[in-house]
């Protein structure tokens, strides 16, 4: 359903382009028609077939090493609770440094392959998992605890049957959110320093003054965020089924 309403926004937009093409009639450079965009698609199999396949290789690397570091910092926080205050602070200090300004550090310390893009999405996604899941974990129900404390149970116990289950709603949105940032991080790091992936094609395109090439990037970029979107939904669709979801 995801992907069948992006479809459905994407040709709304395509629609409003081409409208604004025939009735303002800016340069091809500023603004290339949706024609010489899919053009570009067509005619450069190089953006999809490596460009494209080098970003997605860095997103789908630093959504899984986001995701797990974000989900293992909440924990640490749920089941050592002194720890909470300072790797708070920690998460606050670490969005307060823009990606954008710690990249070029980055790419010094890490080189111009994978591996600094991969640290640079990690980055940019492990603070919307832990920060949603560490929510989770700390809002559970008082009354649940409460009962749980009657019967016996330690904290360690608590966290376990209680806050981890009714918190995995949480975790599901931070996942979603990440999903959507993941290429940002990646993208940021082929800006800085690359020698392939959408944001080099994009560089390159841009000092060449190929408009409809950055346009057919972007496109591609909209397109993995949609699909990570979509495989994020599916591969949690089943995990709360006590908490359905009631808008459709």
């Amino acid at each position: 359903m995801l992907i069948a309403r992006a479809v459905f926004v994407a040709l709304g937009l395509v629609l409003v382009w081409q409208a604004v093409i025939v009735i303002f009639a800016p340069p091809t450079f500023m603004l290339p028609p949706p024609a010489d965009v899919f053009a570009a698609l067509r005619d450069r199999p190089d953006l999809w077939r490596v460009h494209a396949v080098t970003t997605a290789t860095e997103t789908v690397i630093g959504l899984i090493a986001g995701a797990a570091l974000g989900i293992a910092m909440a924990l640490v926080m749920s089941f050592l609770p002194p720890t909470r205050q300072m790797l708070l602070s920690l998460m606050v200090v670490s969005q307060a440094l823009p990606v954008f300004a710690i990249a070029p550090l980055l790419v010094l310390w890490f080189g111009f392959g994978l591996a600094s893009k991969i640290v640079m999405a990690t980055i940019a996604i492990f603070f919307p998992v832990a920060s949603a899941f560490n929510d989770g974990l700390a809002r559970t129900d008082a009354g649940l605890i409460d009962l749980a404390r009657l019967y016996g149970a330690n904290h360690a116990r608590q966290v376990t049957v209680l806050r981890i289950p009714a918190a995995l709603p949480a975790l599901i949105t931070g996942l979603r959110l990440a999903a959507v940032y993941a290429p940002i991080g990646a993208l940021i790091g082929e800006w800085v320093g690359a020698s392939s992936g959408l944001g080099y094609a994009m560089l390159q395109a841009n000092a060449r003054s190929q408009t409809a090439v950055m346009f057919a990037a972007l496109f591609l970029l909209a397109a993995m965020s949609v699909l990570l979107r979509a495989v994020i939904d599916l591969l949690t669709r089943n995990l709360t089924p006590w908490v359905p979801e009631t808008v459709r």
